[in-house]
């Protein structure tokens, strides 16, 4: 592989320095590199950050590909500037053994767009009702270390208490979707004002407070590892710092779209704006927004959810729940979090980066930008302005929220372990 000089970028938005790769690895960061037998990329200022990591992908392979493929969904994250994914269980058929998940590993391998750990499923078909073969994923070739039956709630405290018991003895963990599901039959969107006004069923805030505020307890007596998926309350907030001060060992994430949309725009009966947790109150997004900022929130989650055209461009009460947000995930943070000086370019690479591949324990992302260190780079155009127009997605699905939307920041290069996968903005 040859080597490439990047010049001229501002690393983690600092000073602009050369980052030359060789291979698979960074050879050398300072100023005044030798361009010598290398390709160059003019920088020109632009931020340079380690590729971002998903705890939180939907891909759909196997079962649901009319939504999306590893293969498309890859493209898509590499095109978002992400050089590794976590693909979420929720397939068809789950992936709830050690063959659905390396299926899953295996068709990332082939995809050459980014990284894919597959997450298994915490009970069989994600039913609730028995453990999955938590310890045949862990030692199987794809070595799952994050379980989830996200989409649903493992609402049994006896059935999570033994998943936190049985993941604690590989140091794997329980990532929760929060949702206590009788609290929330028939809600169609954030229970409040509008729900009031609109005459839809209100999806209260408690029902993902209750079952947080039981599985950091669960997890405080077990004394094993829970992650907090989509965290949307500020309520939600309060519980995960309270149990974070008592050392209980709790990690959450935010979505893009909660730390920017909220419950207003409901009113425009656009089914694009349906999604679980629904988006909450102007004064959730601001909590939200604070609580990543000082790092009760640990990390930003895509929750990438594609879904095929006629299950969104419906009736609001048919609609599927979700959104796509891998290629405007880092704008919306840049949008929010960085031109709002809540986070520097350092703190998006710890929230967007290291982070989210700690808590997953991926070895190779989110390392420092520096010498010996796995090129997994993500080139960003901070200066960037322009509307969203999903019409030119990489993923197979186009419902995201933010059609026609001004979004500042465009990635223009990403780099998987030295090879380039975005070339001027555009799939290599």
């Amino acid at each position: 592989m040859s080597k490439i000089l990047i010049r001229g970028a501002k690393v983690l938005g600092g000073a602009p320095q050369d980052v030359l790769i060789d291979g698979e690895f960074i050879e050398a960061v300072g100023t005044g590199l030798s361009a010598e037998g290398a390709e160059v990329v003019e920088a020109d200022g632009k931020v340079l950050l380690p590729g971002l990591v998903d705890l939180h992908t939907h891909l759909r392979e196997p079962g649901r590909e009319d939504s999306e493929t590893v293969l498309t969904g890859t493209r898509a994250a590499a095109s978002g500037g992400y050089t590794a994914v976590f693909a979420m269980a929720n397939t068809f058929p789950v992936a709830d053994t050690a063959g659905v998940v390396e299926q899953v590993y295996r068709l990332g391998k082939e995809s050459g767009y980014c990284d894919v750990q597959p997450i298994g499923a915490v009970t069989v078909g994600l039913a609730g009702k028995k453990l999955a073969e938590l310890g045949a994923m862990h030692e199987s070739a794809a070595g799952v270390t994050v379980f989830s039956d996200d989409g649903k709630c493992v609402d049994d405290a006896v059935i999570m208490r033994r998943a936190l018991e049985y993941v604690k003895a590989f140091g794997g963990v329980v990532a929760q979707h929060a949702q206590e599901p009788r609290l929330t039959e028939g809600a169609q969107m954030n229970e409040g004002i509008v729900s009031a006004e609109l005459g839809l069923g209100g999806w209260p805030a408690v029902a993902e407070e209750s079952i947080i505020a039981r599985d950091v307890l669960l997890a405080e007596h077990v004394g094993s590892r829970v992650h907090i998926c989509h965290l949307s309350t500020a309520g939600s907030v309060e519980i995960v710092r309270w149990a974070k001060s008592r050392g209980i060992d709790v990690t959450a994430e935010v979505t893009p779209h909660h730390l920017l949309l909220t419950d207003e725009l409901v009113r425009s009966y656009n089914p694009v704006y349906k999604v679980n947790p629904p988006l909450r109150t102007e004064r959730d997004v601001l909590a939200l927004r604070q609580a990543l900022a000082d790092g009760t929130i640990d990390i930003v989650a895509t929750d990438h959810a594609p879904h095929p055209h006629e299950d969104k461009d419906c009736e609001w009460a048919a609609a599927a729940m979700g959104m796509v947000g891998l290629e405007t995930a880092l704008s919306v943070v840049q949008h929010t979090m960085v031109e709002t000086g809540l986070l520097d370019w350092a703190g998006v690479a710890d929230r967007m980066s290291a982070t989210p591949a700690r808590i997953g324990q991926l070895a190779g992302h989110g390392r420092p930008v520096s010498a010996g260190e796995p090129a997994n780079l993500t080139l960003v155009d901070s200066a960037y302005r322009g509307e969203v127009d999903p019409a030119g997605f990489a993923s197979r699905s186009r419902n995201t929220p933010y059609e026609g939307r001004e979004l500042p920041g465009r990635v223009t290069h990403t780099f998987l372990r030295g090879r380039a996968t975005v070339v001027d903005g555009k799939l290599a």
